[in-house]
């Protein structure tokens, strides 16, 4: 009988304990780096060698390399850092890093020029070159054009200044670097136990406690070893982003830049636009115009075929860029990875592995080698067009996950052969046929597929969601056009739509730019952002609430809330399985609303296009004419019919985050918003170049930076990058709130008692404090004697401006609200109620003060003087009626108003020890303003000019991700 072979694989795990926070990391294999100080030393492996004396980074000249003194490097560094627009912040910069430096020195300026110490920097002419292997690069990328003609070869065609570094020596830099010290070597599922029922869950947020991280580096060890080597084996975790960016305001000046992150280094880090994360490694080329000279002169070309052949030749382009940056040495590396010796002096193998490539849609479609909106339109996934409006359906869900892509490769060579062997055009009968019937594939290539897809690269799966163009540019923006557009079909639509555009004028500010004043008509859309469109989403509902009939506004504010819930939650900077189960359901139940909103709503109007829409139109029409007057073709002069379309990629795309957050981490991690805060640098340098060899000269400024930012740690200048929030201790102020001591605006207690007719609330405050009492249960009276033994000397209290909250976040991170009870007066504080209808009791703060004081006088036991902090505040309260009922499950928001004057607890005192944070309260516009908790005349309890008050407000739960998990289960961190 056959004997069979059983391979047991040993693998040395580690379970950290669980800190204070409930978290824990649970390594797969004991790692022998960590960057955190999260494991003690003694936990850490100890196997790998360290590095030989002889084996060091590249040696980097400290400054003033490579300018002659100290004195111009630092005037160079001062000119090639910070703002291309000197302000005064960049002027005292001047003065304190430059012209008060010990080391400054007037005479060093004689026969100075500012361009020989820039070609000092670009060349080294002084001949103390360092090498810098991940220089530029310029190169030609030659394409193929078909000739339609079986007879002749196809055209070379050459597309010159290709930019780009080579990725292998970018790899090499980056673990050389300072910022290498915060590189997460080993993967590990990060673990939370509930405080409440002590059960576990995985969380999700960072790229190294992804399933694809553990799943790679599972790979990478599996991989036969290379000879004699028994180095730890590691991953170098690429992300890439590339998106065209205009660089100015005004005229036609673009770039194509391509960036490179490294998941090893926290997302927060990756995230600060200034933290030297982001790796420029290329300026894709774009087709010049000039093609057109060589397509039109082509034998029996048509204009749609002309088209067709262009847009074959931008792909091939694009993939052709591609083939040159994953050459050789790349290729090499990723299979049998290079040696490198990391931060901690240990020398491992370091295999490169790109798990994601951010792109908005047009983009993916180039990557994916997919017809831009074809009839399998998605990049990820083969389901028709057809089901798309089939959103959250089981037979949408099966077809996402039974139907993924897999290229067809063999397809692709034999339609290629048709068109460059046998002249058949790029869009003909039989390339459709072996093509687009399945997949709308198109004939290129795919280099990633041809390049890494035996290495185990799927180069569908890495091209993840999008939220920032597909859903605040995208779903949403469609979901709030289309509402617009049934405004104005209602009858007085312009009336209702003025109604709209005031009362978001009218929406309040929240905390540090948050929630943001809507200046313009908001129903125009002038000049609107991603953040822009956010902020009109967490603030719609009670905004659009009574502007629709009755039976479809009920819909209308059902669909706004389901669709703030699922934003909220894609948005979450780290998740648990309960909120992925969560995200799941709210998907399901906003598309059934969704779906609810175009059979019922839409409908029952006739939406037209936007005034806006009419005149681009008519803009595109009158262009049109101008570049080709033979065209016949009129222009309709009406306003056409519009009609809410769900077959769209984007709305598709939004069945595909839970998946991908569990494959890749947060969509914060690779949201393309990261990349457009790149683009900020290049938007900087390109007012310092002469505007030709726009790319080139890119390239060089930020070649510029880098030198100089190494020159400047190889100096001990920098300062080390901060260590990962989520695991260290924050920076942040470490108590619950400030409030400044200032005297500077003194208040006589008894003036200020007389506006509250002598209300004895403050001293009923102060009596609880001093004494101990539980202030969140008022329920104690006390005598005149007690009260009268409240000091407080000259009867004086201090108002002060501001206080700040300070608060843990759900992510784990130190975060503070600022209370100014002219701008940001709302907050809010645990209910103090034994059994809660609702969580939170809220109030409106008209006073921020602080005082000594002490208790002395016959029957009470005197006190030591204290320093006590108040915040006079005027109390809301939740309105709970059968009539309106809040909540996830009935999808409303919670709705208060003022408590009346007449009742004793109308107006009261309140230690900010208390504060959870500030709340973001939007008025229940359709409840209108009135005088039944406050009668009519002006108050302190007031806004200045104000004589009543909204009737009714309601609680802006979306304001922010940590604001809506304060009314769920699901917030880690509090």
């Amino acid at each position: 009988s056959r004997i069979r072979r059983v391979l047991l694989t040993l693998r040395d795990t580690l379970q950290t304990s669980f800190n204070s926070l409930g978290l824990c990391r649970l390594y797969p294999r004991r790692p022998s780096y960590e960057p955190d100080k999260f494991i003690p030393s003694s936990l850490l492996s100890t196997t790998c060698p360290t590095a030989p004396p002889e084996i060091t980074n590249s040696d980097i000249l400290p400054p003033p390399y490579p300018f002659p003194n100290m004195t111009v490097y630092r005037l160079m560094s001062w000119m090639n850092s910070g703002s291309n627009k000197k302000s005064v912040v960049e002027v005292n910069r001047l003065v304190e890093d430059v012209m008060l430096a010990e080391d400054f020195e007037l005479k060093h300026f004689e026969n100075f020029s500012v361009r020989n110490s820039l070609r000092e920097l670009d060349n080294d002419t002084n001949r103390r070159e360092v090498e810098f292997p991940d220089d530029w690069i310029q190169a030609d990328v030659t394409i193929k054009i078909p000739t339609k003609s079986k007879e002749d070869d196809a055209k070379p065609f050459s597309v010159t200044g290709f930019h780009f570094r080579p990725l292998i020596e970018v790899i090499r830099s980056a673990f050389t670097d300072i910022q290498a010290n915060a590189f997460h070597l080993s993967p590990f599922k990060r673990m939370w136990k509930d405080p409440l029922d002590n059960h576990e869950e995985r969380l999700f947020d960072e790229l190294y406690t992804s399933d694809s991280w553990l799943d790679a580096q599972d790979e990478v060890q599996k991989l036969p070893r290379e000879p004699g080597c028994k180095l730890e084996r590691v991953v170098a975790s690429l992300m890439f982003f590339s998106d065209a960016t205009h660089l100015a305001n005004f005229g036609t000046a673009k770039a194509w830049p391509l960036y490179m992150y490294f998941g090893n280094l926290t997302k927060y880090a990756r995230a600060a636009p200034k933290s030297g994360a982001c790796h420029l490694v290329g300026f894709l080329p774009s087709l010049p115009d000039k093609v057109k000279d060589i397509l039109s002169s082509l034998p029996r070309i048509s204009k749609s075929g002309m088209a067709a052949l262009h847009t074959h030749c931008r792909r091939e382009l694009f993939h052709a860029c591609w083939d040159i940056l994953l050459d050789e040495d790349f290729l090499h590396a990723y299979r049998h990875g290079i040696v490198l010796r990391c931060a901690d002096g240990v020398l491992r193998r370091i295999f490169p592995r790109i798990f994601t490539y951010s792109a908005d849609y047009p983009e993916k479609v180039l990557i994916a080698t997919i017809k831009d909106m074809g009839k399998c339109p998605c990049p990820r996934c083969l389901t028709p067009k057809s089901l798309f409006p089939s959103l959250g359906l089981l037979q949408d869900m099966r077809s996402r996950m039974n139907n993924l892509r897999v290229y067809v490769s063999t397809n692709v060579i034999r339609a290629r052969e048709y068109i460059y062997k046998s002249g058949i055009t790029v869009d003909g009968l039989k390339v459709e046929e072996l093509l687009g019937a399945e997949g709308s594939w198109v004939p290129v290539l795919n280099v990633f597929a041809e390049k890494l897809g035996a290495f185990g690269l799927d180069p569908f799966k890495m091209l993840v969601v999008d939220f920032m163009h597909e859903c605040e540019l995208g779903t949403w923006k469609a979901v709030f056009t289309h509402l617009i557009r049934i405004l104005y079909s209602l009858p007085g639509g312009n009336n209702l739509v003025a109604v709209l555009d005031a009362r978001f004028r009218q929406v309040p500010t929240f905390s540090s730019g948050v929630i943001r004043t809507f200046t313009n008509n908001t129903s125009e859309m002038k000049r609107l952002a991603a953040r822009d469109f956010e902020d009109i989403l967490q603030c719609a509902i009670p905004v659009f609430e009574g502007l629709f009939p009755d039976t479809h506004d009920m819909v209308v504010q059902s669909l706004l809330f389901r669709f703030a819930q699922w934003h909220a939650l894609a948005k979450l900077r780290i998740h648990s399985e309960s909120s992925l189960g969560f995200l799941k359901e709210t998907f399901k139940i906003l598309s059934k609303q969704l779906r609810k909103f175009r059979d019922f709503t839409c409908a029952a109007f006739e939406a037209v296009e936007l005034p806006k829409e009419k005149a681009a139109r008519q803009r595109r029409f009158a262009q049109r004419a101008t570049a080709r007057p033979n065209d016949s073709s009129s222009e309709f002069k009406g306003t056409r019919v519009k009609t809410f379309n769900l077959s769209t990629y984007k709305f598709h795309a939004m069945g595909d985050y839970v998946q991908t957050i569990k494959l890749f981490g947060t969509t914060d991690s690779f949201t393309t918003q990261i990349g457009e805060l790149a683009h900020r640098a290049l938007k900087a340098f390109y007012p310092l170049t002469s505007k030709l060899d726009t790319p080139g000269q890119l390239a060089k400024h930020e070649r510029r930076r880098r030198i100089l930012r190494r020159v400047a740690e190889a100096g001990g200048v920098s300062a080390s990058i901060n260590q990962s929030p989520v695991d260290c201790p924050p920076a942040l102020y470490k108590g619950h709130h400030f409030i400044s001591s200032n005297r500077n605006d003194p208040v006589s207690l008894f003036e200020f008692l007389r506006e509250y007719d002598d209300d004895p609330a403050t001293k009923d405050h102060i009596l609880y404090r001093l004494t101990k009492l539980d202030v969140s249960h008022c329920d104690r009276t006390f005598s005149a004697e007690e009260r009268n033994a409240v000091i407080i000397p000259n009867n004086t209290v201090y108002s002060i401006k501001t206080v700040q909250i300070y608060y843990t976040t759900y992510d784990m991170r130190r975060e503070y609200d600022t209370i100014n009870p002219r701008t940001s007066a709302d907050l809010m504080v645990l209910s103090g109620e034994v059994s809660p209808s609702h969580p939170y009791w809220y109030a409106r703060v008209l006073g921020i003060y602080h005082m000594e004081t002490w208790l002395d006088g016959p029957g009470v036991s005197r006190t030591e003087k204290q320093h006590l902090e108040v915040l006079h505040v005027r109390w809301l309260a939740p309105l709970i009626s059968s009539d309106y009922q809040s909540g996830m499950q009935r999808a409303r928001l919670p709705k208060l108003a003022f408590v009346e004057e007449s009742d004793y607890d109308a107006f009261g005192f309140l230690d900010p020890g208390q504060v959870v944070r500030g709340c973001h309260l939007i008025p229940a516009f359709v409840s209108g303003r009135g005088i039944t908790s406050l009668r009519h005349g002006k108050s302190l309890a007031r806004a200045k000019d104000e004589l009543d008050d909204w009737e009714e407000y309601y609680v802006g739960i979306f304001a922010d991700r940590d604001m809506f998990l304060r009314y769920t289960d699901l917030g880690v961190g509090h």
